[in-house]
């Protein structure tokens, strides 16, 4: 995989040797990137154009995107970031959705994306054609909505792009049969079929960010926020004990740093506050016991880390806009 990163870098991910065994913090941690990946809807569209072309898409927020190039190639090019080339078989994935342009050539400016496909709400598919008389591609392409509030620091610091190339999509038996299905133009419409295309989608995103945990895994100095001992053990505690009754003092204590420089630290490698990354996994736990289980919502509270019911109930409504039981109901009559 590659991971498209600073200007001008291009750094390419190969699997693991297997020496060493990583540590079971990181696998904690890393584990941790797919927590927010239950997709809440998905726009997909099938590209079929011929140069010269070239599309130019918006920053998306709570949302990845998705392009895999089923014939041809094109180049991505994004803000201050050194063109990518993909050919058939290559995947490339926008974590956060970074703005990109998609093109034939990569210095060729081209149509706006609202332009060309005006609608994309969550749950609808389109197709984009443009006729021109260089070489033909074809791409999957989608947008998979996710619930921004349950991403995490360490999600949000992932590379602007990931790729695969051709040849370590095949070594994904199961993404690259799902990629193929869902780029398909004439795949079975039926009963469910929206669903089916969701969890389709979310598996697809899920296996294609298997290899780059792989290796992180096993080269920490990846991401740079597994560089820091301290920082890195703090997440594993809130990841995985987020109901005990931490503070910032005792977090810090725990990992053996002050209080300023833990909190100066934290702020810099996971862009927030360690409080707040704390509430954030409690609001997330909370929310899943919420809408998955049947679990009564008195007792909710202390397996999300909080001893009083009201100051559950106020630190919830300040971080979902609705009371628990509005949640529970509002997601309830969604479905």
């Amino acid at each position: 995989m590659d991971t498209v990163g600073t200007p001008g870098t291009d750094r390419r991910i190969t699997a693991p040797t297997g020496r060493g065994r990583p540590e079971a913090e990181h696998d904690d941690l890393l584990s941790e990137l797919l927590k927010p990946l239950r997709l809440t809807g998905v726009f997909d569209s099938r590209w079929h154009v011929s140069a010269p072309w070239a599309i130019e898409g918006d920053a998306e927020e709570g949302c990845a995107v998705l392009h895999y190039v089923v014939e041809g190639g094109c180049w991505i090019t994004g803000a201050d970031q050194a063109p990518v080339e993909l050919r058939a078989g290559d995947l490339i994935v926008f974590p956060t959705g970074a703005a990109h342009r998609l093109s034939d050539r990569p210095e060729r400016q081209g149509l706006s994306l609202k332009a060309v496909l005006p609608e994309r709400d969550p749950g609808t598919s389109g197709e984009i054609r443009i006729d021109g008389t260089g070489d033909e591609s074809r791409l999957l392409c989608a947008g998979l909505h996710y619930d921004a509030g349950a991403a995490g620091g360490l999600y949000r610091s992932l590379p602007w792009a990931l790729v695969l190339d051709g040849a370590q999509v095949d070594r994904e038996p199961l993404l690259r049969d799902t990629l193929r299905l869902l780029a398909s133009t004439d795949r079975p419409i039926g009963p469910g079929d929206r669903l089916i295309t969701l969890r389709a989608f979310e598996m697809a995103l899920v296996l294609a960010l298997r290899p780059l945990l792989r290796e992180l895994a096993d080269n920490p100095a990846s991401l740079p926020v597994l560089r820091h001992p301290g920082i890195s053990r703090a997440l594993v505690m809130i990841a995985t004990r987020f109901t005990e009754p931490w503070t910032i003092d005792s977090l810090a204590r725990e990992v053996g740093m002050s209080r300023s420089a833990f909190t100066a630290a934290f702020r810099e490698l996971v862009g927030e506050s360690p409080a707040r990354h704390l509430t954030a996994r409690r609001m997330q736990e909370a929310a899943r016991l919420l809408t998955e289980t049947h679990l009564p919502q008195s007792s909710v509270p202390p397996r999300v880390g909080y001893q009083s019911a009201v100051g559950f109930h106020l630190a919830f409504r300040k971080w979902f806009g609705m009371t628990p039981g509005e949640y529970r109901t509002g997601v309830a009559s969604a479905a």
